[in-house]
């Protein structure tokens, strides 16, 4: 048999949007597990020699990070873990009411039978998570649980939305998921919201998610309040008017 030559298309080629991946979710990572926090420089000489990759990669990550609105550039010292006030939490919290709100009832609306078993399953997997996971595998399932929602629910608008703030949210999640007082309460929360849906009944399964939705919110802001300053307030959250009549159909 004759030998062919080793030629270019032998070579192993590194995949620069893989690496990039690969930092930016160890990066994100690292702060929705509190090892990076919120105020801490994020110096690029140091991050590159402890990721083992070049400054291109990590300059890449941390403008991305700051689309989604865990890293900022706030002054001539370069980029910082984003620092969430206890006004831009009260304020996602108060977005997530509204479009949390209308997925779930447009969930409950239009939903198939495939799509309940998913939720369930993802129910049951953050079950399994708050009980014997580490706080990225919590996140992780409540993440999965929430596309599920979005997929079933049919409105990519809303959607969208909810994406956009979706790092920011985790962050606030982990926030309150990481309070002692917090794990059994939100999967018995997140699972009257599976109820609710289960039953038809979409004004009730609006409810159950904006009660869900609320109590994250206490325990995350109350947390924020003892970090920042002692006069800084606590505005309620404003429960967001349910659709009396959903104008979309089965």
């Amino acid at each position: 048999m004759k030998r062919l030559p080793l030629d270019d298309s032998f070579k192993v080629n590194r995949n620069p949007v893989t690496l990039r991946e690969i930092v930016l979710d160890k990066l994100r990572t690292a702060i929705m597990n509190f090892q990076l926090l919120p105020g801490d420089r994020l110096v690029e000489r140091d991050l590159c020699e402890l990721l083992g990759v070049s400054r291109t990669s990590v300059r890449e990550a941390l403008r991305h990070l700051e689309s989604e609105g865990l890293v900022e550039f706030a002054d001539a010292k370069g980029p910082r873990v984003a620092i969430i006030t206890l006004e831009d939490a009260t304020e996602i919290y108060e977005l997530r009411c509204v479009l949390e709100g209308l997925i779930v009832q447009l969930f409950t609306l239009n939903a198939k039978a495939k799509d309940i078993r998913a939720l369930e399953k993802a129910l049951a997997e953050n079950r399994k998570a708050l009980e014997e996971g580490e706080l990225q595998q919590v996140i992780d399932s409540v993440q999965k649980f929430y596309d599920v929602l979005l997929e079933g629910a049919g409105n990519r608008t809303a959607a969208t939305q909810l994406r956009q703030l979706q790092a920011r949210i985790s962050y606030l999640r982990a926030t309150s998921v990481s309070q002692a007082n917090r794990r059994g309460a939100s999967n018995q929360e997140m699972e009257r919201i599976v109820e609710a849906i289960k039953s038809g009944d979409p004004l009730a399964a609006h409810q159950a998610s904006v009660d869900h939705v609320r109590a994250a919110a206490k325990v995350a802001l109350d947390y924020l309040k003892s970090k920042q300053d002692d006069n800084a307030k606590v505005r309620p959250i404003v429960a967001p008017i349910a659709l009396k009549e959903p104008r979309i159909g089965r």
